[in-house]
């Protein structure tokens, strides 16, 4: 295309900054956000502090009149753009679609999540009854076949999640989301290491497991704090810290599982900025732990991966395919094989560093940041000229 292309960014819930500085490096950029998670999740602050140069639309309400609202500001935006990028393939891309269809502008879902899994989630640890349980499931799956049926394009993160798009949509493509920064999510040597757990006041001599997921009903935080309590009884000196949001619900979290001493090893930090320092606490540490009921990827083990750092993590979704061969996995819900697995890279050091730079080279070579961006583009211009080519047709029909 001879000028920027020109894309609407429709985000209804949280989105990664990475995410958004990435794809304003490839576009002309405008965001249109639910107002209230942009605000209250941090995304606004992170986006001022940037310095990247994008218009964002903030649309008002909750649930309904947001639903309402989003759509009659889509239909009227979308006449300015080549295409919309729609988040995920529920109930925001539904007035995505609507909009995209009636304005003739074409739209491109990204997935990074298997809502129907995720949704099963509620129902296993009792968060909603049988009948909720039920009717969600049919309106996800409703919604998954309207909008597979009538958007250009999905995106999927990861193999695991196009398997499940490609059920939907006719045209899915291999999507890295934000990828990985190879350049700051690097190997630290031993040196190095000592110095940052300095820097970042954290223990010099401690087995230092980061668990960066947030709290959330298709997380498993239960089963990392379990392992590792496992495995200090069996005599490894070992502490977690938890840097994803919600770091105070991780320590109540923790304090009401009944483990011994838990104040002595777990801890709990305000989430990093993902661009400016979480890189320095996968390099200072010596393991990652990640533990899901249901998960579309893991971008946290890649980065640790690319970090030269050992994970241990669920064999679940996204993470059993993409993580085979390249980090420690373990059964859903077991903790005990959990705490074998952080036992065994604390023992063979040598061995589990050597796995992890084998695991950097696969995410230098599939999942770094450059490619993911390039992938992305050529999705969304190639699906803007075929729109372009049939435009002319459509209106001589």
């Amino acid at each position: 295309m001879s000028r920027p292309l020109k894309v609407l960014c429709f985000v209804e819930g949280f989105t990664d900054i990475r995410f958004v500085v990435g794809l304003s490096e490839v576009c002309d950029l405008t965001l249109a956000v639910a107002a209230r998670p942009y605000a209250e999740g941090g995304l606004e602050e992170r986006v001022a502090q940037s310095g990247i140069r994008i218009a964002v639309d903030r649309i008002p309400g909750g649930r309904l009149a947001f639903q309402v609202a989003s759509l009659r500001y889509l239909a009227r935006a979308a006449p300015r753009f080549d295409v919309i990028l729609a988040q995920e393939m529920l109930r925001g891309a539904l007035s995505a679609n609507l909009a995209g269809a009636l304005r003739r502008v074409p739209v491109v879902m990204f997935t990074a999540l298997p809502p129907v899994e995720y949704f099963r989630c509620r129902r296993e640890r009792g968060q909603i009854g049988i009948v909720k349980a039920l009717a969600g499931e049919l309106a996800i799956r409703a919604l998954l076949r309207v909008n597979g049926a009538m958007a250009a394009a999905c995106v999927a993160l990861g193999e695991y999640l196009r398997g499940l798009a490609s059920r939907y949509c006719r045209r899915c493509e291999l999507g890295l989301y934000y990828g990985v920064d190879t350049d700051a999510f690097r190997p630290a040597e031993a040196a190095e290491r000592t110095a940052l757990r300095s820097r970042l006041d954290l223990p010099a001599r401690r087995f230092v497991i980061v668990l960066s997921s947030r709290i959330s009903h298709e997380k498993d935080p239960e089963t990392v704090l379990r392992a590792v309590a496992i495995a200090r009884s069996r005599g490894l000196d070992a502490c977690v810290l938890n840097l994803g949001g919600g770091h105070q619900a991780f320590l109540d979290l923790a304090r009401g599982m009944a483990l011994p001493e838990v104040d002595a090893w777990v801890s709990a930090r305000p989430a990093v900025h993902p661009m400016h320092g979480l890189a320095d606490y996968y390099r200072a540490a010596d393991a990652l732990a990640q533990a899901s009921l249901a998960e579309g990827l893991g971008l946290a083990p890649l980065e640790a991966l690319a970090c030269g750092v050992p994970v241990a993590a669920t064999a679940v979704g996204g993470m059993a395919l993409t993580l085979a061969g390249r980090a420690r996995l373990t059964p859903r819900r077991d903790a005990a094989a959990m705490a074998e697995q952080l036992l065994w890279i604390a023992e063979h050091p040598d061995e589990a560093r050597a796995q992890a730079l084998r695991g950097r080279e696969y995410v230098v070579r599939e999942w770094n940041r450059t490619r993911a961006f390039a992938d992305l583009r050529r999705v969304l211009e190639s699906v803007a000229v075929r729109s372009r080519e049939a435009a002319p047709a459509a209106a001589a029909s």
